[in-house]
């Protein structure tokens, strides 16, 4: 089949968050200027530069006509964590993804568990067994359809890295051991237990 995204696709849902995939998920905890922890799941991120090292997510939409909390914690503070999901940790990850009001902790109404950054304020997840801590480099606005939705693409520089010893054989990050959920397209999720090479 061949479709232009403009005109539809004429299938039950739309197929195009499907074709990339799967996708890595970004659990990003970020601080309010009022000092409320945030904690939510973006399935539009990944790493997008190794020297300096950086991540990217897109936030899309809005959080009761306003823009989402993370977006607004990030720019209003210019800093913010990511915490690696993995399948241990699904059923919270699905959680946070829920909206809840600005004033909501979202780390302790999931029942997780607080730690403290080195270097920036947002706190990271101590469950997840990985955490980027990242400062803000720059926020894009991107063309949104619907102009009530805001479209924005925020690039983070990556300037701590905590790993659990757990996690790692030979020195190395073992993925059988760390179980990365990715987003699968739908609501659909996998989790990644695999490797090879060529």
């Amino acid at each position: 089949m061949f479709y232009r995204p403009e005109n539809g696709h004429g299938l039950p849902r739309d197929p195009l968050k499907a074709c990339v995939t799967p996708r890595p998920i970004g659990w990003i905890s970020s601080l309010s200027a009022d000092g409320v922890p945030n904690l939510a799941p973006y399935s539009y991120f990944n790493a997008v530069g190794f020297n300096p090292p950086l991540v990217a997510y897109s936030s899309v939409g809005t959080n009761a006509g306003a823009p989402k909390d993370t977006l607004s914690n990030v720019e209003a503070t210019g800093e913010f964590v990511v915490n690696v999901a993995t399948e241990a940790l699904f059923d919270a990850v699905v959680r946070t993804g829920a909206a809840f009001p600005a004033d909501v902790d979202e780390i302790a109404e999931t029942g997780l568990t607080a730690a403290a950054s080195r270097i920036v304020t947002p706190p990271r997840v101590a469950e997840s067994p990985i955490q980027l801590e990242c400062r803000l480099h720059a926020v894009m606005d991107l063309p949104s359809d619907d102009p009530a939705e805001r479209v924005a693409l925020v690039v983070g520089r990556i300037v701590g890295v905590h790993i659990a010893e757990d996690v790692l054989t030979d020195g190395h990050i073992d993925v059988a051991k760390l179980r990365p959920l990715a987003r699968m397209g739908y609501r659909d999720y996998t989790a990644v237990s695999e490797t090879f090479q060529p």
